[in-house]
């Protein structure tokens, strides 16, 4: 029987209130009466500055500055857990906003929440732009290198910068990887008395006043490569010493790891780790932890990861089975290198039915080692042959590489 008790069994003791620049006349009765009840009010240095355009109702109540770094907060705020307890937050608290990152300690019912119009909401009424074909990324305490992969010419980003100083990091970064003719909207202090906007180009950005908060549109030109949406991307895209699963085999890898949203995947034997970073960008939601024996290749995989803008890869160097990633466990493994009876042996142990397994193997020792467990566990065996077009003479001929035989299966 579907469980219909209410979510809610008491009265939430804290109020979660978006604010914008525009102070009290963007609050609704409600986050009102929430400031006019509460006991204490909690937020940053700028969302408390807004206070003052709050007269009806006045705050009659101790008010507490949120310190730096924001996580130092957290448990300040929840020495007050049962009192009445406002928190002031950015526009919609929960869109690269600080709630989740509050409420994900807390029980359902704990807590409620009124927002305000989000400065991705704001921008695009600026600017005219559909939200729903536009990227909005948080980029206030992430890479800009996150952009990479919705740098497309024609393409629309509407990102969030830390201050001025972003901005123009912004517009270098753009000019760097080829999309300089880019125009930048420069979107200050949105919906507030002091909003600003205007429009430059990325490789001639000289605002030296731009003041916080900020957004940017970007409006994406340039001759500057677009990352492509498919598996197998061109092997030049990740810097390598040559240890890295080649272009038609990483596809044929990725296709067999079968990548679902928010699923995590241990890449074991990582090389410079082409075949996790594939798996993160086919989803924003996914996570991926690298293995790798090399130092240098594992710090080339970070680098890499960083590069294509899914700098969240985690890379542990180790040798599999003796070293593997702590919980949680994942819903795919990939084994490029280091396999071993041993290795699987610890796999098959300590992973969770239903988890998907692909190895790879070009040796014939270890293509002998696959063909036994196929044997004994079952699944799918390929083997990948592949031939390229080679000079031969004054014509050309098949150079064959290396095949690769590679099992799928789940344990």
């Amino acid at each position: 029987m579907a469980d219909t008790a209410p979510r809610f069994r008491h009265m939430p003791w804290l109020t979660i209130i978006g604010i914008g620049e525009d102070g009290a006349d963007g609050l609704g009765p409600a986050a009102r009466a929430a400031l006019a009840e509460a006991e204490l009010v909690m937020g940053s240095a700028r969302h408390l500055s807004l206070l003052p355009a709050i007269s009806c109702p006045p705050v009659n109540c101790p008010i507490l500055e949120w310190p730096v770094p924001f996580a130092d907060g957290i448990a300040r705020l929840m020495d007050h857990r049962g009192r009445r307890v406002v928190m002031l937050a950015s526009g919609d608290p929960f869109w690269f906003g600080a709630g989740t990152r509050v409420t994900q300690y807390l029980d359902p019912g704990e807590w409620a929440a009124h927002p305000a119009p989000s400065t991705f909401g704001l921008a695009a009424a600026r600017l005219g732009w559909p939200v729903q074909e536009t990227s909005c990324l948080g980029l206030h305490a992430a890479p800009l290198e996150r952009l990479r992969p919705h740098l497309v010419p024609g393409r629309r980003v509407l990102a969030l910068l830390r201050d001025g100083e972003a901005v123009a990091a912004l517009a270098r970064y753009l000019k760097r990887e080829g999309f300089g003719p880019s125009i930048l909207h420069v979107l200050e202090a949105l919906g507030g008395p002091r909003e600003r906007i205007r429009c430059v180009p990325a490789d001639t950005l000289s605002l030296a006043d731009i003041v916080h908060p900020v957004a940017v549109g970007i409006d994406c030109a340039g001759q500057g490569k677009p990352l492509p949406l498919t598996a197998g991307l061109p092997d030049d895209w990740f810097a390598s010493d040559g240890q890295i699963t080649k272009r038609p085999v990483r596809a044929l890898t990725l296709s067999a790891l079968g990548p679902r949203p928010g699923e995590l995947l241990w890449d074991i034997g990582a090389g410079s780790g082409s075949v996790g970073i594939e798996w993160l960008l086919a989803h924003p939601a996914n996570r991926a932890c690298a293995v790798e024996a090399d130092p240098a290749r594992a710090e080339r995989a970070r680098v890499n990861a960083q590069a294509l803008g899914v700098d969240w890869l985690k890379v542990i160097v180790g040798i599999a089975p003796d070293v593997l990633p702590d919980a949680p466990l994942p819903n795919a493994v990939f084994v490029g290198g280091g396999l071993s009876d041993a290795l699987l042996d610890r796999l098959w142990s300590c992973l969770p039915g239903g988890t998907r397994l692909v190895a790879n193997a070009v040796t014939l020792e270890s293509e002998a080692l696959l063909t036994r467990w196929h044997g004994q566990k079952g699944g799918s065996l390929l083997r990948i042959e592949l031939s390229d077009a080679a000079p031969l003479g004054n014509r050309h001929g098949w150079r064959a590489r290396y095949p690769v035989v590679q099992w799928s299966t789940a344990l």
